[in-house]
């Protein structure tokens, strides 16, 4: 009997430990996109009261129809992309707007990196529509 409850007390640990470790990870992805997402800070706002800027606030990306930010104009490019912003689109578009959409306004290289890209799309992501952090 106590060899099974050590066993179970170690394979809990051990979950616990993976846990924290994918969590740690996560928030470690979160951290370094929001330094990547300094490259975005000049014409984009994403957080409590952000507001549209020469690009439209990017709160609650995900899910979101490309061209529908409230009170911001859109070039027809993006109104009738017919995107559904997600994580695959998002990455193929950041690493070159124009390619993906062409007619954008926006007016930004791309980011090519693997690693900062999915960086960024996690610390997008976790905001909601409200600029609140998802929980």
């Amino acid at each position: 009997m106590t060899k099974l409850t050590f066993g179970a007390l170690v394979a809990l640990a051990m979950t616990a430990a993976a846990s924290t470790a994918i969590s740690s990870a996560m928030a470690q992805d979160a951290a370094a996109g929001k330094t990547s997402f300094n490259k975005c800070l000049a014409c984009h706002a994403i957080g409590e009261g952000a507001k549209n800027k020469v690009g439209p606030e990017l709160n609650g990306l995900n899910g979101r129809k490309s061209g529908t930010a409230p009170d911001y104009n859109y070039s027809d490019a993006n109104k009738n992309s017919g995107i559904t912003w997600d994580e695959a689109t998002f990455k193929e578009y950041i690493k070159d707007p124009k390619a993906k959409i062409p007619g954008t306004k926006m007016a930004f290289a791309g980011i090519k990196n693997e690693t900062e890209v999915n960086n960024l799309w996690t610390f997008i992501s976790q905001f909601d529509k409200d600029g609140k952090i998802k929980q």
